[in-house]
């Protein structure tokens, strides 16, 4: 760890430590004695409307969810149960957004790392590391912490933060086709479909979409 309070020992060398496949990174620290890891991750990045959502959990020490994986490799049936049991299982998780205007202001990048941010400081107990979904920092997020490439795919609790945010940011656009029937968000959620660039066609952007994406075809 840097003084900036960034991990950076090589994520190769975790997997010659006590914990085993997606849960190395975790028991890397509390082989340590260090008890709160959180992971976080987005969803929503590539999406032309609606929300960027994050999530961040803190699972119990040693704890697995059987079955838990990265959110895209799942069915919304099997995100919506899972989801429903981190939420009872887990230490602690809390989900963040940032808005389509924040998209416009920050842009997505640092949109996205500000949902994670929000999320990680709405937990309920205060992570000692924070592991995160990517290559990129958040910023003032204030605790040491490591990115990891393909976390999702890689980290139990980055894994359980995809699914928290995945679930909760397709009930926010299945709330918003309610709203607004034209763009097929109860199917596409909001990503980039035929669906959705006919009804932008139609009837001309939203409030919830994101002005400063490409929003013709």
């Amino acid at each position: 760890m840097n003084a900036g309070g960034i991990d950076t020992t090589s994520q190769q060398d975790l997997f010659g430590l006590t914990g085993t496949g997606d849960l190395a990174f975790e028991s890397s620290y509390w082989d340590k004695g260090i008890q709160f890891v959180a992971g976080t991750d987005e969803a929503g990045r590539g999406c032309l409307a609606g929300p960027v959502v994050a999530a961040a959990v803190i699972l119990h020490p040693g704890s697995h969810i059987e079955g838990v994986t990265d959110s895209k490799a799942l069915s919304a049936t099997a995100r919506a149960a899972f989801a429903e049991q981190i939420r009872n299982e887990a230490l602690a998780w809390s989900v963040a957004e940032c808005s389509p205007a924040e998209i416009d202001r920050l842009n997505i990048l640092w949109a996205a790392m500000e949902a994670m941010r929000r999320a990680v400081a709405g937990l309920t107990v205060t992570p000692e590391r924070v592991l995160i979904d990517g290559n990129t920092d958040i910023p003032r997020l204030g605790i040491p912490s490591r990115t990891i490439i393909k976390g999702d795919a890689r980290s139990h609790s980055i894994a359980a933060a995809s699914i928290l945010a995945k679930t909760h940011r397709d009930d926010v656009m299945q709330k918003l086709h309610v709203q607004h029937p034209g763009f097929g968000w109860d199917s596409n959620m909001g990503y980039p479909t035929a669906a959705h660039y006919e009804g932008l066609s139609k009837h001309g952007p939203t409030a919830h979409h994101r002005q400063s994406f490409n929003l013709k075809r």
